[in-house]
């Protein structure tokens, strides 16, 4: 069984492009098997992209861990020209898929990588956001959620987006115990929306 968060270079390829509305802005994307949500951005992503946008972010670049084929990154790249965003993965083809994404919509302030949680990320960042991945397991996902601590300038926010009845409430009591805040800033059809602050 292929995961989307592990690496396989052998699978067949089956690319798919569509056009997506992300906050504000049309999207060309391409997917490919192998990668999460192939054939529309997950109603988690879209949730947190709004999420995000609405928010009052401090300054800093932005890192998006578990990227995948770059639908959160992109639209925050297109949101924010003059803003980095550093976008990370361990599944090679989603960041190859990325890399197309951003040329394809002329997206130039992004630099991807492939980085294990934040085995490989440097520096630290005003704004870290991800959609973990659940499947991976309660280790990493954890490890996402507490790590990014280490990557946050001072001030500096994590959000997250986790299904009610995939852990939600238990990843908002790490937060909680990880950050000088934590809470639940949007729920919608049993997505929680997560924001910690250093």
């Amino acid at each position: 069984m292929q995961h989307y968060y592990t690496n396989d270079p052998d699978l067949a390829h089956d690319e798919h492009s569509f056009d997506f509305e992300l906050g504000g802005r049309v999207l060309h994307l391409t997917t490919d098997n192998g990668v999460f949500s192939k054939h529309t951005v997950d109603f988690g992503s879209r949730v947190l992209i709004a999420s995000v946008l609405a928010a009052s972010l401090p300054e800093g670049p932005i890192l998006d861990v578990g990227a995948g084929y770059g639908p959160i990154g992109l639209a925050l790249a297109k949101h924010f020209p003059e803003r980095q965003i550093t976008m990370s993965d361990v599944n090679e083809r989603a960041l190859a898929l990325a890399k197309k994404n951003a040329a394809d919509n002329g997206i130039t302030n992004v630099t991807i990588l492939e980085s294990s949680m934040y085995d490989q990320i440097d520096g630290q960042f005003g704004v870290i956001v991800t959609n973990p991945p659940i499947r991976a397991g309660k280790a990493i996902v954890s490890g996402i959620l507490a790590g990014a601590a280490e990557h946050l300038l001072p001030g500096g926010q994590l959000y997250a987006v986790i299904q009610k009845k995939q852990g939600a409430p238990s990843a908002l009591k790490l937060m909680k115990a990880t950050y000088k805040t934590a809470e639940v800033i949007k729920k919608e059809h049993g997505y929680y929306i997560l924001k910690a602050s250093q």
